[in-house]
């Protein structure tokens, strides 16, 4: 299960994407998340995927 926490949950997946994973789709699917889901949860707290850099940065 993810963070629900806005903040800690960035930190989590960033984490993920540096450490584990090579795409934001391999994260949710090795954490079963739904990508539309996550995308939409960091987008309302001012976050969007920037894929050549496989993280979520501000906008």
């Amino acid at each position: 299960m993810l963070p629900q926490d806005p903040n800690i949950l960035l930190s989590y997946v960033n984490t993920k994407l540096r450490d584990e994973y090579d795409s934001l789709d391999a994260l949710c699917d090795g954490l079963d998340a739904d990508p539309a889901e996550l995308t939409d949860q960091l987008s309302a707290a001012g976050y969007a995927y920037d894929t050549a850099a496989n993280q979520f940065k501000p906008v």
